[in-house]
């Protein structure tokens, strides 16, 4: 799997640069990332790279347009597994529960009916760039019941925490394409789970000058599983 850039500088309100969507689709058919300037929220589904806004339905994102990070993949072909019906809680269960190995990462696909999804999205940031969690902190959130489509996302190894996003992180893209955005909650009626291992891990890093200029560091745990879960004011400072 390939990621470009890294979650600790958009906490840090470094996200100036990105790599495009001609370039993502080379990578991959299945990912999750964020749009430029932090402006909404990013599916990657069969070979489609989706822009999810404040400002309509999800659409098509062109060529040139860039994300700031993404994490991309080939999904390959592996047996859809039926998913019991159950909370977020238990779709986290049934995924750790066919991990290969707590050390690799997994690309997760889930295809189906959510009798229950609420997402959100983030609205475009103009320099100087705020930090992630001050942005998710306003962030728009949307709940749909009895919604057909597809969760896509990764389950990363503690590890790599600040890196990426450790443990199980879905985006959600609806079947008629009018919702879609970053999982905040779910639950799953009915749905099929596909999931593929890696063992290989591509990170490109951005090269402009405020990514070079800009150590990072990694101590805001708390910031990440707050931004994760939705409750991104809390504990900030």
């Amino acid at each position: 799997m390939t990621q470009f850039a890294v979650l600790d500088a958009l906490l840090g309100g470094v996200y100036s640069q990105g790599v495009s969507a001609a370039e993502v689709r080379t990578f991959g058919d299945l990912g999750v990332g964020c749009c430029e300037g932090l402006g909404g929220e990013v599916v990657i589904i069969d070979g489609s790279v989706f822009e999810c806004t404040a400002d309509g339905p999800p659409r098509l994102m062109a060529d040139d347009e860039t994300l700031p990070f993404v994490d991309v993949c080939p999904l390959g072909d592996p047996v859809a597994e039926p998913v019991a019906a159950g909370d977020f809680a238990a779709l986290s269960g049934e995924v750790e529960r066919r991990l290969l190995s707590r050390n690799l990462f997994h690309a997760v696909r889930v295809d189906g009916v959510l009798k229950r999804v609420r997402t959100r999205v983030t609205r475009r940031q103009e320099p100087p760039f705020r930090p992630l969690a001050d942005v998710a902190a306003e962030q728009i959130e949307t709940e749909s019941e009895d919604v057909a489509g597809a969760l896509v996302g990764f389950w990363m190894p503690q590890i790599y925490q600040g890196v990426t996003v450790a443990g199980l992180h879905l985006h959600f893209l609806s079947a008629d394409r009018s919702i879609g955005g970053h999982v905040l909650d779910a639950v799953v009626k009915e749905g099929g789970l596909r999931m593929t291992a890696f063992r290989a891990f591509h990170l490109r890093l951005p090269d402009d000058e405020q990514f070079l200029s800009r150590e990072l560091t990694h101590d805001d745990d708390h910031r990440i599983v707050a931004v994760e879960n939705g409750h991104a004011g809390a504990g900030a400072e």
